[in-house]
């Protein structure tokens, strides 16, 4: 019997592999970092100060170590499951050109590096926030937990990146405690997009088995459920933004016209073929969605920093508030009935 012959791998090959399993093309990801930011910039003007700008970029570098941290261990562990992928076959990993155990160094490397340049330069919350970022990557990608086997958990893990990126990025200019609403909201959303990629990735497989082979969670889901859930996911982002336009900043109501039409763009890229919506680092190539999305972060910025008292005079309640009955006056005992 013939033997199977490993091909040699050049120095210079495996320096590529590495680079490209910490996927520093993702970083586009790190967008999700501004909200973070322009929130507590246009409630707190003493944030503008001469350090902004140094802080942002040293959290801009942590958060990539981070991330990219994580990106490696997921391309080392799913390596044998993209295999059987038709375009995720070609990942290093997948190729065998990358060295695991030197892998696992970068993972842990690129973590510590990031974790503590957030804490020496950010503070303790970015740092914590930093570290648990992290920990949700092991929790997506390590047996026995591995969240991604797992249908809709898949998609709730790693969707929570998105706030936690924002928090990061909140964390990086100031220790305010950021609105709950907003956290949930942001966390729906992503929950949104990551839905409609796994529609996307199960509709361009076709085959289902083939697909359960590659994602455990394949073998639960179904076009018409992904579909249900995204309808969920969308349905409870808006309802927790609403609740933080009404609470903190209604002028962003306006900005809701924007939103709406970006999120309809990105539900019918999903239906296209070799869709952008599977690739996120890809989505710069459509042009209507772009601009969509730049359109929306724009008007949202600037109702940010404006004021419309008439627009607030117009959402003012017009139904009587609940009466709520006072306390009954507590009577004293007579003598006679103790």
């Amino acid at each position: 019997m013939a033997e199977t012959v490993v091909p040699t791998v050049s120095f210079s090959e495996r320096l590529r592999a590495h680079l490209a399993i910490a996927r520093l093309d993702h970083s586009i990801k790190n967008l999700f970092v501004l909200p973070g930011v322009i929130v507590p910039l246009s409630v707190d003007h003493s944030l503008w100060n001469s350090s902004l700008i140094s802080k942002l970029i040293v959290a801009f570098i942590s958060i990539t170590l981070v991330a990219c941290s994580n990106y490696v261990i997921n391309e080392v562990l799913d390596a044998p499951f993209d295999r059987l992928h038709p375009i995720k076959k070609n990942r290093p990993a997948a190729r065998g050109l990358v060295n695991v155990p030197l892998a696992y160094v970068q993972w842990l490397l690129m973590m510590i590096v990031g974790v503590a340049l957030g804490w020496w330069y950010l503070g303790k919350m970015f740092a914590l926030t930093a570290v648990v970022l992290w920990i949700m990557g092991c929790f997506y990608n390590f047996p026995p937990v591995r969240t991604k086997d797992v249908p809709y958990l898949d998609v709730l893990t790693e969707s929570v990146n998105n706030p936690l990126r924002m928090l990061l990025g909140w964390y990086a200019i100031t220790v305010l405690v950021p609105p709950v609403s907003l956290l949930i909201a942001y966390w729906m959303i992503g929950c949104y997009f990551m839905a409609l990629k796994r529609f996307s990735e199960l509709n361009e497989i076709g085959d289902r088995t083939l697909a359960g082979n590659y994602r455990a969670s394949f073998k639960h889901y179904t076009p018409e459920s992904l579909l249900v859930s995204v309808s969920f996911y969308a349905s409870t982002a808006m309802l927790f933004l609403g609740a933080f336009i009404i609470r903190y900043r209604i002028e962003l109501i306006l900005g809701f016209p924007f939103i709406a039409f970006t999120m309809a763009i990105y539900l019918k890229l999903a239906f296209k073929t070799e869709s952008a919506v599977q690739n996120p680092e890809k989505l710069y190539k459509e042009p209507l969605l772009m601009g969509s999305f730049l359109a929306t972060v724009l008007v949202m910025s600037i109702l940010l920093f404006v004021q419309m008292p008439r627009l607030e005079e117009f959402f003012l309640p017009t139904l009587p508030h609940p009466v709520v009955p006072a306390a009954l006056p507590v009577l004293p005992v007579p003598p006679s009935a103790q």
